[in-house]
């Protein structure tokens, strides 16, 4: 069944629909110029009680080249599980968090820095590091996620990834699809390029930085109809 994050998330009651809705993992936003910005103590409390009551949710702290040091407070104060490195971070700098992140990476027809149409049967020392370092044997760890490569913009931008890309991709490693998802355009999405989890910000918002819990529930029908024939 194909995973839903759902990022952006800034106060407990947008968490709690989220979670009402279908979603399986949660995401933070620590990038402070971002219009989805969270501050530490305020995720801390948000994150107190989900993992009380709401133990199966995975829960994902986005940052955009933010220090090792800084990234790791955070996943403790906040019992963060995973950390999504969104930036410009260094694929290397994976190896500091003992499988608890992830990199984004961003895409577009003109950008293929994984060289990803070609072999399907790399070893894996001929991965792309990025991959080498985020694959493992958790079911519930992505490789990496894919996004939409914007200028000057580190994701929650509304406009979609290369879905032909990323469906190559699709055929070798389990990664989020994020871009410009939403419930009109999910379901083509997932039936297109078969990704193990896909991630919404903006598209389930009713302005911006401000979850729509109707949108939320939506885009959940719309996922889960196009993978209910699968």
């Amino acid at each position: 069944m194909t995973k839903i994050k759902i990022c952006g998330i800034k106060e407990l009651k947008d968490a709690l629909a989220a979670i009402e809705a279908g979603a399986d993992y949660l995401g933070f936003n620590f990038y402070p110029k971002s219009p989805r910005y969270i501050e530490k103590n305020t995720c801390a409390e948000i994150t107190s009680v989900l993992k009380k009551e709401h133990l199966h949710i995975k829960l994902v702290g986005v940052f955009v080249n933010s220090s090792v040091d800084e990234v790791k407070d955070i996943l403790q104060t906040c019992n963060l599980d995973f950390a999504q490195l969104h930036g410009d971070e260094p694929p290397e700098m994976l190896s500091a968090f003992n499988g608890q992140a992830f990199k984004a990476i961003r895409l577009s027809a003109s950008n293929n820095p994984f060289n990803i149409r070609e072999s399907a049967s790399e070893s894996a020392e001929n991965r792309p590091f990025a991959f080498r370092e985020s694959v493992s044997e958790s079911v519930d760890k992505p490789a990496v996620l894919i996004d939409a490569q914007v200028k000057d913009v580190y994701g929650g931008s509304g406009v979609k990834a290369d879905w032909e890309m990323a469906s190559e991709l699709a055929k070798r490693y389990k990664f989020f699809l994020a871009g410009g998802l939403t419930p009109e355009n999910v379901t083509e999405a997932v039936r297109r390029v078969k990704a193990w989890g896909v991630d919404v910000a903006s598209g389930v918002e009713s302005t911006v930085g401000k979850k729509d819990a109707e949108k939320m529930v939506e885009f959940v029908r719309a996922v889960r109809s196009a993978t209910s024939n699968q």
